[in-house]
Parts: structure tokens; C-alpha cells; sequence
């Protein structure tokens, strides 16, 4: 134990800084204050002279709603430290970290996180430890061979997420760590610990050997979990870099030297691969159905809407396929995803023809109409076209064109 002294220090430390949390109305749900004041109030100190302060701080409690928030400045973990340095025995068999291990989902990634999905198929992740406006440049950017990136605020529960997160797809090869290293009041240092993780693994104990975080143990991933991880992955280490220019090179670099995806995964990955059937039917939209063609002289966009009877209902016009589907879906002229899908694809078409200067024919809607017993367009056929001609702009040049762009 240390000197008398240091003692009567420690309880200072500890009994300002548990007042501090008690003050602040974040930590009422935090599993770091918790957790602390639970795991103090079992030793002698606790029941003695840290009782007081203690008793006040459970008063407070509210249900948990997270583990650790990454706070600048963060009081039970202040109180924590001092309490280990001043009785280094008794602290050495406390649990004080509150990084219980958070409950999975489906699809990748499984565990959540301040973190901005790019590409499931790309090889490369980035960590931008305590930079948030460059995760939010890089999402923006979507440089090739990215991933995902996001922020890793300490080095336990950060560091086991980007674990269990990136075993869960073997597409991932190279980890670039990038961005602010937290130097908070109590030391997070994840980025340090990272390296340290990559360097010299784990002790028997699961604390990252050599980290300089106060809370470098891993204690919610297997050993096998982090050897699979060191395996999977190359660690480019630019901690302190935050130009997105120089991060995006460096990205496309490692997309370059892609190895491939990993062969020898810690688990199955539980993202499912459909390949997509061309569509065998077609259904009508019951509000409707589109003819699109672009105004060349007036570099404008038009669109005539029918009923399913072969009324002319509206037509809009307008300078971008955005502003014309935008106005569709508001009219509520579109009530089916797939007739949606189809008026997005034949506006681009037509907004790239008016660009290009290019003729433009409206194409038929995917899977074949159903025979019906009625055929409104006076035709003998089913498509619910209206038997008026099309103007000479229009797409529909004859009436099977016109009954093919039905939807």
C-alpha cells in the first residue's frame, strides 16, 4: 500500500471526482460510473472511509444505456486510477472497466459504432481514432477500396468492436489507423494501444503489452478472436495524420495490394450473396403508368402520366430526372417500388440523351404483362395504353413502343 500520505490524497481524488459524476447528469446512466462505485464499495477502503461518497453516488443511478461515451474528461475513471495506485493489491483484482460486451445483429457490421459503411467488398477499413470530420471527408469521398470508416475512442471497448467488426468480413486485408490519438485526462491512447496490439499481443492477462492507455485489456474477445485478427490484416499505422488527401492515397495504395479475401476466416460471414433473377412478370401500377422523353430544344425533361385505362392525367416537366421523380413520388403517381426503379432508370436515360444530343426511345419495363380479359386500348391487347398518338417527341413512336414503355 502506498504511504499514509498518498492515501489520504487518493480519497480526495477519488471523493471529488465521484462527486463530479454525480453532478454530471451523463454519467446518472453510464456503466463507467457503475460500475466503479460497485466494484469500490467492495473493498475496505469502500466500506470505510469511501462509503459516504459512494452511498451518495448509488442514489443516482439510472437503467445503463452505455458503456463508456470516450468523455474528454472522465471522473470514475480519474477516482478508479487513484485508487489502484494508491492500493495497487486490492485494485489489481478489481473489475473496473465497464466494457461488457455489446449484443450483436444481423448483416455486417455486426456490432455498433461511430462508423460510416462504404463498400462490403472493398479490403481496405479506416480508423480515424478521435478525427470525426475526416470520417465524414472520407465517407463523403468513397475512395476506392474503402470499406468502412470510423472513430475509436478507447482502447478496450474500441478497439474489441473494430475486432469482432472486421473478422466479420474476410473481404477486409489492411487496417489504416489515422487521425487525433485521444489524450484525454485519463489517457485513452488508442491509438498507441493499437500499435502495441500489433506489436506485442496480449499478456495471460488480456492487457495489451506495452500500451499506455489505463485500460488496455480486451476482455470481451477471445484469444483466438485476436490472433485471427493480427492474421487477417495488415496495420498501416499514420496516427496523427489528418489530411484526407494524403489518407486517400494511401487507401488506394492498399486497395492496390489487395491480397484478396482472406482464405482462412475466424467465422463464416453472414452476409448472404442473391444472384438477382431477371424479372418473369410485370404488374401494373394501380396509379398507373409513364411516358417519358426529353424536350431537345428546350433541354427539358417531360413526363406524361396515363391512368391504366389510357387517360392522360398530368405532365411534368422539368430540368432534372431528381426534380421529376421527386414531383412523381409527391403526387403519389407511383405506388409500386420496381415502377419507381423503372421511372428513375428512363428519366437518367433521357436526361443523359438531352446531354449527349443523342435520340432517345423510352424502353419496355421489365417481365412480361399477364394476358387480361379486357383490352381498354381497342387493340386486342392488355397494356392499358390510350390509342391517341404520341407527339413526335415522344418515345412512343408507335403503339407497340408505347405498349412495351407500359408499366
Amino acid at each position: 500500500m502506498a504511504s499514509a500520505e498518498h492515501v489520504v490524497s487518493a480519497f480526495h481524488i477519488i471523493t471529488t471526482h465521484i462527486d463530479e459524476a454525480i453532478a454530471a447528469a451523463k454519467c446518472h446512466k453510464c456503466g463507467c460510473l457503475q460500475q466503479t462505485v460497485e466494484a469500490l464499495a467492495g473493498t475496505e477502503a469502500g466500506k470505510g472511509e469511501l462509503a459516504p461518497v459512494l452511498a451518495r453516488a448509488k442514489t443516482i443511478f439510472e437503467p445503463k444505456k452505455y458503456d463508456c461515451l470516450g468523455c474528454p474528461v472522465c471522473y470514475p475513471a480519474i477516482a478508479a486510477n487513484a485508487f489502484v495506485e494508491a492500493f495497487p493489491e486490492a485494485g489489481a483484482g478489481l473489475d473496473l472497466c465497464p466494457t461488457e460486451e455489446p449484443e450483436g445483429r444481423q448483416g455486417w457490421p455486426p456490432l455498433p459504432g461511430d462508423y460510416s459503411v462504404v463498400r462490403y467488398g472493398a479490403p481496405v477499413a479506416v480508423c480515424a481514432l478521435n478525427s470525426e470530420l475526416l470520417v465524414k471527408t472520407l465517407a463523403e469521398r468513397k475512395p476506392e477500396g474503402l470499406a468502412v470508416v470510423g472513430t475509436m475512442h478507447t482502447e478496450n471497448l474500441g478497439i474489441e468492436r473494430v475486432i469482432k467488426n472486421t473478422l466479420a468480413n474476410p473481404h477486409i486485408r489492411c487496417l489504416l489507423l489515422c487521425g487525433e490519438d485521444t489524450q484525454q485526462a485519463v489517457g485513452h491512447l488508442p491509438g498507441q494501444c493499437f500499435e502495441s496490439l500489433f506489436q506485442n499481443g496480449l499478456d495471460e492477462r488480456s492487457r495489451i503489452v506495452g500500451a499506455r492507455g489505463r485500460r488496455p485489456v480486451l476482455k470481451n474477445v477471445s484469444r483466438e478472436e485476436v490472433d485471427a485478427f493480427l492474421k487477417q490484416v495488415e496495420l498501416i499505422s499514420m496516427v496523427g495524420e489528418q489530411d484526407a488527401d494524403i489518407i486517400t492515397g494511401q487507401i488506394q495504395s492498399c486497395a492496390e495490394r489487395n491480397p484478396g479475401v482472406y482464405p482462412h476466416p475466424f467465422r463464416e460471414s453472414q452476409i448472404e450473396r442473391i444472384q438477382a433473377p431477371e424479372p418473369k412478370r410485370l404488374t401494373l401500377d394501380k396509379a398507373g403508368y409513364f411516358v417519358v422523353y426529353p424536350e431537345m430544344r428546350s433541354k427539358r425533361l417531360v413526363v406524361e402520366h396515363y391512368t391504366n385505362q389510357g387517360v392522360l392525367n398530368c405532365v411534368l416537366e422539368g430540368a432534372s430526372t431528381g426534380a421529376l421523380y421527386s414531383e412523381a413520388i409527391e403526387r403519389q403517381l407511383v405506388t409500386r417500388l420496381d415502377h419507381a426503379a423503372y421511372l428513375g432508370r428512363e428519366l437518367a436515360r433521357a436526361e443523359q440523351a438531352i446531354l449527349a444530343g443523342a435520340p432517345f426511345v423510352q424502353d419496355a419495363a421489365p417481365g412480361e404483362l399477364l394476358p387480361a380479359t379486357s383490352a381498354p386500348c381497342g387493340s386486342g391487347s392488355s397494356c392499358g395504353c390510350p390509342s391517341t398518338p404520341k407527339p413526335a417527341s415522344s418515345s412512343c413512336s408507335s403503339h407497340d413502343t408505347e405498349k412495351a414503355a407500359c408499366q
